[in-house]
């Protein structure tokens, strides 16, 4: 009977353990890899290798944004404002910049997950502290998350929709649970989380603008600011991280001066006088240009053009499907064909860009062939449902001879108008039911007018009524998060290795949420379930077949009228800086740099022989321009007293 009973339990035992999952071994590391390959640099590092441990700290770096802006808030968490950097706030881990995609703690001192990634827990540093002092803790983290799931922008949603759970393991020991298995990104985007002080925002409204920097943890903080016209960082003097492995070797000014522009030819002027350290120039025609000068001549301003290999993704005109004139894809082609990129490009822009030709430009992920080995066998299921031109053709941009008359493209886009029952009645494109095809480009820098009208004039030789319209920088963002546009030009930035965000770009979940960044209002089954699969790749090849696969379905639905990039980063910056010798493949990162005392000496120096230079012939001691400038600030002083005068009662609230 014992035997009996005692058999009985044994094979009651042994079905229990058959039917529980076999349990996963967890990892317990200081980093964390995409596809568990060894991270470069071990658990006892002392700095990456791109920069140099023993850079000199001080100064203050003054710079401005690469075109005309402004600020109204410091909390770019939420879906209003416009908001600028504070310096201060970090994130559980950083990514290292001379790997494909691996994390190394800062706020976490270390990580663990198991094998199939359907949790994680990050061990957060004791030595962690917000700037008051207090120590950063579980409920920073959790408190964080929550907010930014319930109350901040809608792109965190998306990136983070797979968290299932969070919770409190100790004071310093917190857990994600997500509801998916072997969604190999999401340990390392977890990673990516900002950590925002609890303590702070509980006498605080999330929701709202604000104007007061917010307590932070990081290596600066906002010392003086004036709303829409300058900010200043300065160095915390007792920032925990500063010898942090992740922080060694970076961060080196003493102070981060960002002056605000409402024109970019001053941002460019007040370089040149000396007034800006540095600039990311971003328009062709200036790099040409603007800068033959006597002090870049000389060597003192040094103008350099720094090629990577960051993919550049899609910069184009998207058109907005929400539209009733957009809906139809034979109508979104045919508009492709009205823009003339090689006129553009040799007339415009001196021929330094090269046509953007995948939402992956400059990427071995950009679909350039015609579907192959796993990507063919992924779209195969599909077959019906997608375009048949995806098996049998390679989508080429249209391009043209660059004599501006594209001729035979718009032969073309007419026949496609055609097709999609557009007519020309009276010099004007109408459908049956006689009315007009119009619609209008929203634009908030000044220059992409030039860049456009030569557009807008082949569009309207297909008949089309198209205008362009120049907003202020917070109406376009106010309207570009709203998706109140007909057609924009917009830039969707992709990493080496696309995951999570997808869905905040392209599913219909995203088409149809508010500040998302789906502007095209895509809405395809197909994509949305080709970025759940695209999300779930067990390795680098299965993640190239997918993310090709998406590229080529945006391609076919022609949501964009491709722009150009360039695979470079054009900079400008004077004499007076070091820098580490190793190039960064993904472009310049200037906080690595540092003043160079010698060399700020010598510009010192230099800079004071550049007058005599420019005086004219009778040596008057002073150039010639500074009496112009001396008289037209002195009428400007004269007029801003007496109208200030005046207005004396409508001044109040002025900051």
């Amino acid at each position: 009977m014992i035997n009996d009973l005692i058999r009985l339990v044994a094979v009651c035992l042994v079905a229990l353990c058959a039917a529980l999952p076999a349990t996963a071994s967890v990892n317990k590391s200081h980093a964390i890899t995409l596809y568990g390959e060894a991270p470069k640099y071990g658990a006892d590092f002392k700095h990456f290798d791109y920069v140099n441990p023993n850079a000199p700290t001080g100064g203050t770096f003054r710079i401005a944004p690469t075109q005309e802006a402004s600020f109204d808030s410091f909390n770019p968490f939420i879906a209003r404002g416009n908001a600028v950097s504070t310096g201060s706030v970090e994130t559980l881990m950083v990514a290292s910049e001379d790997e494909p995609f691996t994390n190394y703690g800062l706020i976490a001192q270390s990580i663990e997950w198991p094998d199939d990634r359907s949790w994680v827990i990050f061990n957060l540093d004791p030595k962690a502290r917000w700037h008051d002092g207090k120590p950063i803790t579980a409920d920073d983290v959790i408190w964080t998350f929550n907010t930014l799931i319930e109350k901040g922008s809608p792109q965190y949603r998306f990136y983070y929709s797979s968290v299932e759970k969070v919770e409190k393991l100790s004071e310093r020991r917190v857990r994600f649970n997500f509801n998916e298995r072997n969604n190999r990104e999401l340990p390392l985007i977890i990673g990516q989380l900002p950590v925002l002080p609890k303590h702070y925002w509980a006498g605080q409204d999330f929701t709202k603008t604000t104007l007061q920097p917010p307590l932070g943890s990081g290596p600066y903080r906002i010392e003086l600011f004036e709303a829409g016209r300058y900010t200043i960082q300065t160095r915390v003097e007792n920032y925990w991280g500063a010898n942090h492995p992740t922080r060694v070797g970076l961060n080196n000014f003493d102070k981060i001066r960002t002056d605000f522009y409402r024109d970019v030819t001053a941002i460019r002027l007040a370089l040149k006088s000396g007034r800006l350290d540095f600039r990311l120039e971003n328009q062709a025609k200036a790099w040409a240009l603007d800068y033959d000068v006597d002090v870049v001549e000389d060597g003192l301003l040094i103008k350099e053009r720094l090629v990577h290999e960051a993919p550049q993704g899609m910069q184009g005109t998207i058109l907005n499907t929400r539209r009733e004139m957009f809906e139809d894809v034979r109508v979104r082609e045919a508009i492709g064909y009205a823009f003339d990129f090689e006129w553009t490009n040799r007339n415009l822009f001196f021929g330094q860009y090269t046509r953007s030709y995948s939402y992956f430009s400059n990427s071995p992920l950009a679909a350039t062939d015609l579907p192959q080995g796993r990507e063919l066998e992924i779209l195969e299921v599909y077959r019906g449902q997608i375009p048949e031109r995806i098996f049998t053709d390679v989508l080429a941009v249209p391009a043209t001879d660059g004599s501006g008359w594209a001729r035979d493209n718009l032969r073309k886009a007419f026949a496609l108008l055609a097709e999609a029952g557009w007519t020309v009645k009276d010099q004007k494109l109408v459908n049956a039911q006689g009315e007009p095809f119009k619609f209008e480009i929203l634009l908030v820098s000044q220059a992409f007018e030039r860049i456009m009208l030569p557009w807008v004039r082949n569009l309207r030789r297909l008949g089309m009524e198209v205008n362009v319209r120049l907003v202020d920088t917070a109406q376009y963002i106010n309207r570009m998060r709203s998706f109140e546009f007909d057609a924009l030009i917009a830039s969707i930035g992709q990493s080496d290795n696309p995951g999570n965000e997808q869905r905040n770009y392209w599913t219909t979940a995203a088409a149809k949420s508010e500040g998302s960044r789906n502007f095209a209002g895509i809405q395809s089954e197909v994509i949305d379930t080709l970025v759940d699969e695209l999300i779930q790749s067990p390795d680098r090849e299965t993640l190239s077949a997918y993310v090709k696969a998406i590229d080529r379905l945006l391609l076919f639905g022609f949501y964009v009228v491709p722009n150009w990039h360039l695979a470079a980063d054009r900079i400008l910056y004077w004499d007076k800086f070091g820098r580490p010798d190793i190039a960064l493949k993904h472009g310049v990162n200037y906080m690595r740099w540092w003043f160079d005392k010698d060399k700020v000496a010598r510009l010192a120096i230099a800079m004071e022989n550049e007058l005599p230079a420019q005086e004219g012939e009778g040596g008057s001691g002073r150039p010639w321009w500074t009496l112009i400038l001396v008289v037209l600030l002195g009428g400007w002083m004269l007029r801003r007293y007496f109208v200030r005068g005046g207005k004396a009662a409508s001044s109040k609230g002025r900051v």
